[in-house]
């Protein structure tokens, strides 16, 4: 009989540390709580009753709502916090590029905590902080723009608490497909919080007469999200859904999970290809908006003012066009990849692959058409987004499936890292950079201030096209690598039938 630790697969498959058949644990990213995304046929009865189960899901999702929100509502009224403040293109970049990178930095540790201590209490801690550093930061006055950077760096400890942890919990409430269309739907609403970001931080704004009153609204209503998590979310045991409530807690290495994932080359690519959506992303949510006004202005549509521009339509109209695109988009993904994998086994990769090559020309139209018609402007954002948006949840599945169970949870972290650090922590900044440097080499007016950014934005199809590349790569490997983690999956049980033996032989010996 071979071994736990005896090598029962190639080399290129490393063997996890602990029988995957084991109900003696294994972390949140294992085979007990992720069964269901290789066999989602799975029917056992959640340990928590179904109805506390969906009122925690609600509950998580309002959250994640307003998460979405607080962070794009600084895109929504941008323009008037750069007039505010008298700061450069690249300076307002820094808002969200050190929200970003306060992020990306500690998500890792917090899904290290995650996976040793309450998760619950670890979300409430965080969801306390981004609560006062959010409301904190609509206080701050013109003189002290440096404060404002330090409490958007500040709101990242919230949010990486909390985005980290949740989608675990829903996890190990749901078994099969009841888990994929909790997991959907708790990922919908990153669309969806994004598009109100705009729309209800431009509203207050024109409302109120003061963008300061745009970041209090979020911190509001988030702490009603507060008393709700209190009170209505549970801390199920981590592989509860699988095990009946009996949980799962055994740790794996960090170097060897490390290791398999480098030799991994599905996710390798695959997780170039979320870093290069994460840029794209992440630099048209942040300037989209800007950008629109300020060819308004170039049009003659917007007359200037040395007051705060108004650029609230354009932060409505895009914030719209997010929120439909994201919904569309990412069911419209999913729809793709459950009708086409069985037919073609790479389809997944293809269809992200897809959605990035499509979406470059529709920017690059986007940017210049800009110049001569706003309307065909919002048609061509609109056409882009929703091709970007169709790799939302394929994303997601293709991490499960080619991963095995017991390195997803490192799997995740490290993609996560990789993709904002390289991504869209530092994309409104660079943009924002490239156009600083286009607007010095003339005169301002305010038809070079829309050209200037205009040239920079023209980054992004380029490196739409790159993304599509790296999910063409990665759809080289993923039959493969996913024939592989399943396999690791399906092989532990047939060794672990001659297990109890020594047990049973000692008991004979003993009654002899």
């Amino acid at each position: 009989m071979k071994s736990e630790g005896s090598v029962t697969s190639p080399q290129d498959r490393p063997q996890p540390r602990c029988s995957l058949g084991s109900s003696s644990g294994l972390h949140y990213g294992s085979f007990a709580n992720s069964l269901a995304s290789l066999t989602p046929r799975a029917v056992e009865k959640p340990a928590i009753s179904p109805r506390r189960a969906y009122m925690a899901v609600a509950v998580l999702c309002y959250i994640n709502l307003l998460n979405y929100m607080e962070r794009y509502t600084i895109a929504g009224v941008l323009s008037k916090i750069q007039t505010s403040f008298d700061i450069s293109d690249s300076t307002a970049g820094l808002l969200q590029t050190v929200f970003i990178c306060s992020f990306l930095l500690l998500a890792p540790l917090f899904g290290y905590l995650g996976d040793r201590y309450n998760r619950k209490y670890i979300m409430i801690g965080g969801l306390s902080v981004w609560l006062v550093t959010a409301a904190g930061s609509s206080f701050v006055t013109e003189r002290f723009f440096w404060l404002l950077v330090l409490l958007r760096a500040l709101v990242g400890i919230g949010e990486a608490s909390y985005s980290t942890l949740a989608p675990t919990i829903i996890g190990d409430l749901f078994t099969g497909g009841q888990r994929s269309v909790m997991i959907c739907v708790f990922y919908i609403f990153i669309p969806v919080g994004s598009g109100l970001g705009y729309i209800v931080g431009a509203g207050i704004a024109t409302l109120t007469g003061d963008w300061h009153w745009a970041l209090r609204i979020t911190p509001i209503m988030g702490v009603v999200g507060l008393v709700l998590l209190v009170f209505l979310c549970p801390h199920p045991a981590r592989g509860a859904a699988e095990t009946h409530g009996l949980g799962v807690t055994e740790q794996s290495s960090y170097l060897e999970d490390v290791k398999y994932l480098l030799k991994n080359k599905s996710y390798v690519w695959s997780s170039f290809g979320v870093t290069a959506m994460a840029f794209l992303t992440g630099a048209l949510a942040f300037w989209m908006p800007t950008f629109l006004s300020r060819a308004q202005v170039s049009q003659g549509i917007q007359m200037p003012r040395t007051g705060e521009p108004r650029d609230t339509p354009a932060s409505f109209i895009f914030g719209a066009v997010t929120l439909v695109t994201g919904i569309l988009g990412g069911s419209l993904g999913t729809g793709l990849s459950r009708w086409f994998r069985d037919k073609v086994p790479n389809a997944d990769p293809l269809i992200c692959a897809a959605g990035m090559l499509g979406s470059a020309p529709y920017l690059f139209i986007t940017i210049f058409v800009a110049s001569a018609s706003i309307p065909a402007t919002y048609v061509f954002i609109f056409l882009g987004e929703l091709l970007i948006s169709l790799n939302w949840a394929v994303l997601a599945d293709i991490l499960l499936y080619v991963v095995i169970p017991t390195r997803r949870a490192t799997a995740e972290a490290l993609q996560i890292t990789v993709c904002h650090l390289l991504g869209d922590a530092g994309s409104p900044y660079l943009i924002g950079a490239i156009s600083d440097a286009i607007k010095q080499s003339k005169p301002a007016t305010n038809d070079w201030t829309f050209q200037s950014l205009k040239y920079s934005l023209l980054i992004c199809p380029f490196v739409g096209i790159l993304g599509g590349l790296f999910f063409f790569m990665t759809s080289r490997y993923i039959t493969e690598d996913r024939k592989a983690a399943q396999q690791l999956v399906e092989d532990p049980p047939p060794q672990q039938v001659p297990a109890p033996e020594p047990s049973i032989e000692l008991s004979n010996r003993s009654k002899e």
